[in-house]
């Protein structure tokens, strides 16, 4: 086990793209664990889907070894955590098993959204914060311009941050030096009864269920039975390991350390990211602060396409939930799709997100839903219902009221954007309740019903001020509204995974917007495909495809006009019959891309 006062604990904050993996690369060069025929760029961004589109979607946890200036040998524990807002709960966890911070801010574009909103998770979790300018090898670098913007807009001493360009390696030496000097060592007695705190967890084919975990006290040892506080269980330690950024066992892990464990952990309800391990013997008294449950913003259902597939989605679910704890996931049934889950996730990347691991990683055929939220809806026989889908809504006429939830939202932007997010709230139907000024920033809080925020909220806010406002929300009641089912028919077919509920004001764009945007997703066929969107029995907007057109005069040359005209009329009859018992395939990509609708 490692001296404690010689341990450095610390995560890599900051916005998308200002070169958090890029950093975390240059700094695992530099402890010299790996040879440079297995370096590669993103190291640590390990999944398919991280390296296709270039950002972090897990955080990962990396143990350095560092020789400093004064000639001691320091383990540095590392963890590189996302910057996108959808995935914001990855951040917090890996915030919890820290002391300190690199903020990491770049030296052209400087304080973004995502800066300020993980440099305030940090601050919240007590965090030492080292300051870090990188990409000043640009032409467009200002760093003395971004210095007193990081004091002015976050209000930390930026006179000392250090310039770095993580793409050359310039300046990773003196960031080091700032870790081992500038970062406290983590506290926790080792006598004590065992604590760990488990901070994430995945599935391994060969291993069951392995746990990543920080040590606050005690010591963690091999073939030690640890007790899971939250859920009462018992398991026997089989493997002890770190991450040098590959996997290799070790025997103990002491105060300050974090590594992996794996204890026969069979069942993925007995995994709790959050959860206290203690010493099954000697437990300890009292719980480590765990995590708070994440909100989710987005929920939607998941479907096999093949009904067959339902318990391989089942327990795909269940894995995939280990390895991200803000996704959420409960079973529901649907008369047109049978049976599946209903899934909250924390925003429609997230989503995506979600969607794209279950078909590759787990080989999955699926029907995503809508996005909405739950309604409350009393029918006229007295009896209530919550509705969760919206192809389960109730015939209009057995409908006496129906409530939406409402959520209290507290958005922060810089002054020159209030007019277009006071406009964007308004637009949804939003109640302002208060508005305020911290500093330039402008804090406006709204009442706004949470329907008209799963939709693509997020997005134009975020072009409305440039990435720059942040967006936080509790769910605050209930509120009876005006509000009606739009149903979406493809050949007079209905397309439950395409229903929505909206206000009644709302309707008729929101279904003039999905025709045409479906107009654009379904590939043409060689007869016309009316697209329409209804209320009940009324058509209240429509979209046509127009048909392929085959040449069938093609072979005719010359000659007489009747002959071409008798194949053109064989040719319309055959259409109309194709049309009246054609069957029009929409693609998966088609739903989702459909659900992200920009007003225009």
């Amino acid at each position: 086990m490692t001296d404690q006062s010689h341990i450095r604990n610390f995560a890599i904050i900051a916005h998308i793209d200002h070169g958090k993996s890029t950093l975390a690369d240059r700094l695992i060069e530099k402890a010299g664990t790996l040879a440079a025929r297995e370096m590669k760029e993103q190291f640590l961004d390990s999944m398919d889907l991280e390296r296709e589109r270039g950002i972090t979607i897990k955080a990962h946890a990396v143990r350095l070894e560092y020789k400093a200036k004064d000639g001691e040998t320091y383990i540095l524990n590392l963890m590189d955590t996302p910057g996108h807002v959808d995935f914001a709960y990855e951040v917090s966890r890996s915030l919890a098993a820290c002391e300190g911070s690199i903020l990491l801010v770049d030296a052209s574009q400087g304080v973004e959204a995502q800066t300020l909103a993980n440099v305030y998770l940090a601050l919240d979790a007590d965090h030492e914060i080292v300051t870090v300018l990188n990409k000043v090898d640009l032409p467009s670098a200002e760093p003395d311009r971004i210095r007193q913007q990081i004091e002015d807009v976050i209000g930390l001493d930026a006179s000392d941050s250090i310039a770095v360009s993580a793409k050359t390696g310039q300046g990773v030496d003196e960031v080091l030096e700032a870790l081992v000097k500038q970062l406290p060592p983590p506290a926790g007695d080792p006598d004590a009864p065992l604590r760990a705190l488990l901070v994430d967890s995945w599935y391994d084919a060969y291993l069951g269920v392995v746990a990543l975990i920080r040590v606050v006290d005690g010591t963690l040892t091999k073939g030690q039975r640890i007790r899971m506080m939250s859920t009462g269980t018992a398991h026997p330690v089989e493997r002890v390991g770190i991450f040098t950024p590959k996997g290799v066992m070790i025997d103990a892990l002491g105060p300050g350390e974090i590594g992996f464990i794996t204890a026969s952990i069979k069942s993925v309800a007995d995994c709790k990211v959050g959860d206290t391990l203690t010493d099954d013997r000697v437990p300890a008294r009292k719980v480590l602060a765990g995590f708070k449950p994440s909100v989710p913003v987005v929920f939607c259902g998941l479907f096999p396409v093949d009904a067959a597939d339902y318990d391989d989605l089942r327990e795909s679910l269940a894995r995939l939930a280990l390895n991200d704890s803000s996704f959420h996931y409960e079973p529901e049934t649907s008369a047109a799709l049978g049976f599946g889950f209903r899934c909250g996730c924390l925003g429609l990347l997230h989503l995506e997100i979600v969607q794209e691991r279950l078909e590759r990683e787990f080989d999955l055929d699926l029907i995503t839903t809508a996005p909405s939220v739950v309604y409350k809806i009393g029918l006229t026989n007295a009896e209530h219902i919550e509705l969760h889908n919206p192809a389960d809504y109730p015939e209009p006429m057995r409908i006496d009221t129906i409530a939406e939830p409402w959520i209290k939202a507290t958005i922060m932007a810089p002054d020159e954007y209030l007019g277009g997010i006071l406009s964007l709230c308004t637009e949804r139907r939003g109640e302002q309740v208060e508005l305020t000024y911290v500093g330039d920033r402008a804090m406006v809080v709204y009442m706004l019903p949470l329907n008209e925020v799963v939709f693509d909220f997020y997005d134009r806010l975020k072009s409305i001020s440039r990435g720059y406002a942040s967006f936080d929300y509790e769910i605050s009641e209930y509120r009876e509204g005006d509000l009606v089912k739009v149903g979406i028919l493809v050949n007079t077919e209905p397309v439950d995974a395409l229903a929505l509920i909206t206000h009644k004001t709302q309707a008729e764009r929101r279904g003039r917007q999905l025709c045409e945007r479906l107009k654009t997703l379904i590939p043409r066929q060689l007869f016309k495909i009316a697209i329409q969107a209804s209320i009940g029995g009324k058509v209240i907007a429509r979209e046509t495809v127009s048909a392929l057109r085959k040449d069938v005069t093609a072979k005719c040359y010359g000659g007489d006009i009747t002959r071409k005209r008798k194949l053109l009329e064989k040719q319309k009859k055959g259409k109309k019959r194709m049309r009246q018992f054609g069957q029009v395939e929409i693609p998966q990509s088609a739903f989702l891309e459909a659900l992200r609708m920009e007003d225009r």
